[in-house]
């Protein structure tokens, strides 16, 4: 007799006993639900190993109490599982001049990524119309004939060999998709060339027909990597569908494989609007997932169900949400990650990210395989140096700089005023920016390289002409927005350019510095005291830095006679070195030749010119070694209203990129010696500090 205890039934008898016990209505619905999960699975598109796991799971939680919660939690993936996207995709528009139009209307600028994704674009655009090569072999001249006239018919390039020694020799000067052969031929049969197929040729599929089919050739085939065998006399039908559903791995193949985007550059300067318009472009569904602050792995790649709660991962969330199994998926803050006890999230996206991998992703909740290949993947970040060297290895890097001040000007009047004059109410009567206005703005309100601090201003006018014409202030509501209306709103400027309005000073040179958040300028300060020879750095200075002022340090110290400096200046003296805005850290290899320069000028002083700017890294023998983010920098120059740059000679090619508004406003100067910089950098007016 079974035990009618509170406790869970322990064997088969028992659960049985409690179905027998059920009322009939219950019994009848419990069967009906599953008859019709029975039927979802059936029905969906779902590959069949998935198919045969879902019915598997079926059958299991038949045999269980529908009060038991392995019953809601087995109910439940087979739902979740029905209702994911398997294989149903949404068709493309491949249209070169659609997508052109579109990126050019949304964003300004931007040649070299709009040109990469035109160029990915395009890419797909001949794929999707090249014609899947199949190769007929057979020594039966008739069948050649009708199999190539049916193939032909389908849309497929064919070519036809008579036996197997010519389909050899065609094999060797031109790719297949697909081989149709017979088995039995003279010289090379058909097992032979599916040998030689699969070993020098893998990708290619390779279908059987033969009059002479039996069980055991047919299992030998498959064996040695046979896609399917057919047996004489054909049906058409079956051997269209076959070479279709052989053409599928291919095609996915070469129209899903490609390079991971990875946007880089300041906030603000459109890394997720980009990924919008490319969704647009192609019209596909647009997901987008911040990876900033993940740490939990399992937020990527799910929970096992192992209780109630469990759920799948975000990727296979979203892709239920969008229905679609090939959205263009955007990362954002893939720097901004972080690795914790619970696991480190970059290991599964080293799969998810991977194109040769993704095609088995296997999230902990579903248990099975699921192809992200088709997914089009795009990642955001601000900086390199927080993505692990396995994922950022995955990844194709494009940089988005800074805008200039004529870009931004653009900008502003083809897209920020028009959004903002229309979430403020006042497109009816919109009021008018001046180009003054606007320049004022992003010389004296803003200071970045992006154009988030450029689009809060706006709306910030926007709002208070708003206010302005419901309480009918007539000296404010008027329908433009010039200068003066500006300050009037905005208050006193909040940015100077703090190199032109600045003086020449000892022991005070301007440097360029490259940061997540763009180019800036930085001022190194140096002075001397009585000590004993020590060299005080401060400002929160980073390793690379510190090292970079000890360099500098030795190398004039190494030639301070030539510079007219005493031997023994340095033994009775301590140097000090400061960067200011000391609550920020700062590091980089790049900050070498400003901390000389600043020395030099302490130590001969010779004032350094301010409006004279520099970047590069100086070594023991005075070399200047290039460095990077050279457009950064100088568009940070720009902006603070530098006239002079020096660069390292070998950063000569990365100026290629660079607006001729900025080349032609700054007076750039090439070295490839410490010594080619001090005309330059220092005055000659001079009263040395040992005098």
């Amino acid at each position: 007799m079974p035990s009618l205890g509170g406790g869970k039934p322990t064997s088969m008898d028992e659960m049985n006993f409690f179905k027998k016990s059920k009322e009939p209505d219950e019994v009848e619905a419990e069967s009906a639900e599953i008859a019709e999960l029975r039927r979802a699975v059936n029905d969906s598109r779902m590959p069949s190993a998935v198919v045969k796991s879902a019915l598997r799971e079926i059958d299991r939680i038949d045999k269980m109490g529908t009060s038991s919660a392995e019953y809601t939690i087995g109910i439940n993936y087979i739902d979740y599982l029905v209702s994911l996207p398997w294989n149903h995709s949404s068709p493309d528009r491949l249209d070169l001049e659609a997508a052109k139009a579109i990126l050019d209307s949304e964003h300004y600028g931007l040649s070299e990524v709009k040109n990469r994704i035109l160029e990915h674009l395009a890419v797909r655009i001949l794929l999707s119309k090249r014609k899947p090569r199949v190769l007929v072999v057979d020594d039966e001249s008739l069948t050649r004939m009708n199999l190539e006239h049916v193939l032909v018919k389908e849309g497929y390039h064919v070519e036809t060999a008579e036996n197997g020694a010519i389909a050899l020799d065609l094999l060797g000067h031109t790719p297949f998709d697909v081989i149709v052969t017979d088995l039995k031929m003279e010289k090379v049969d058909g097992m032979a060339l599916l040998s030689h197929v699969k070993r020098e040729h893998p990708g290619t599929e390779v279908i059987f027909i033969s009059g002479y089919a039996t069980v055991p050739v047919a299992i030998e085939a498959i064996k040695r990597g046979s896609y399917h065998f057919i047996s004489k006399p054909l049906k058409l039908d079956e051997l269209r569908e076959t070479v279709k559903k052989a053409l599928e791995r291919t095609r996915a193949q070469y129209q899903n494989a490609g390079p991971v985007l990875c946007f880089v550059g300041p906030p603000g300067t459109g890394k997720t609007s980009l990924g919008l318009s490319i969704a647009r472009s192609l019209q596909r569904r647009f997901v987008r997932i911040s990876l900033a602050g993940l740490k939990d792995e399992a937020q990527l790649r799910g929970h096992r169900r192992s209780y109630v709660g469990a759920l799948p991962g975000r990727i296979i969330q979203e892709l239920r949400g969008c229905e679609t199994d090939n959205p263009v998926f955007m990362l954002d803050e893939l720097d901004k990650i972080h690795q914790e006890f619970k696991g480190d999230p970059a290991g599964p996206l080293l799969e998810i990210l991977d194109p040769q991998q993704n095609a088995y992703f296997t999230d902990h909740y579903l248990d099975v395989p699921f192809d992200l290949s088709k997914i089009m993947f795009i990642t955001t970040a601000n900086g390199l140096e927080n993505i692990p060297a396995p994922l950022l290895d995955r990844l194709e890097v494009l940089w988005l700089t800074g805008y200039t001040e004529a870009e931004k000007v653009q900008i502003a009047f083809n897209h920020l005023i028009p959004q903002e004059i229309q979430s403020s109410g006042l497109s009816e009567r919109p009021v008018e920016f001046s180009p003054e206005a606007v320049r004022k703005l992003i010389r004296e309100y803003t200071r970045e390289a992006g154009l988030r601090g450029l689009q809060r201003q706006i709306a910030s006018l926007c709002r208070k002409m708003a206010r302005a014409r419901l309480n009918g202030d007539d000296n404010t509501a008027g329908e433009a927005i010039g200068p003066d209306t500006v300050e009037q709103f905005l208050g006193p400027r909040q940015f100077e350019f703090e190199v032109a309005q600045a003086k020449d000073r000892v022991g005070v040179s301007t440097g360029l510095a490259w940061s997540d958040l763009g180019g800036q300028i930085v001022f190194v300060e140096a002075t001397a005291m009585k000590g004993r020879g020590e060299l005080i750095l401060t400002g929160s200075l980073g390793t690379v830095l510190k090292e970079s002022a000890q360099a500098a340090l030795s190398y004039i110290r190494s030639t301070a006679e030539s510079y007219g400096v005493p031997e023994d200046f340095f033994e009775s003296r301590d140097i000090h070195v400061h960067i200011p805005a000391g609550a920020i850290p700062k590091d980089g290899a790049s900050a070498g030749l400003s901390i000389a320069a600043a020395l030099l000028s302490l130590v001969t002083g010779r004032p350094c010119r301010r409006e004279t700017a520099m970047t590069g890294e100086l070594t023991l023998t005075g070399r200047i070694l290039p460095v990077a983010g050279i457009k950064e920098k100088l568009l940070a120059a720009h902006r603070a209203g530098v006239t002079t740059v020096v660069l390292p000679a070998k950063n000569k090619v990365d100026l290629l990129g660079i607006p001729d508004e900025i080349q032609n406003a700054l007076d750039i100067v090439y070295i490839d010696e410490l010594s080619q910089a001090i005309g330059r950098v220092l005055k000659t007016n001079h009263q040395p500090i040992h005098e």
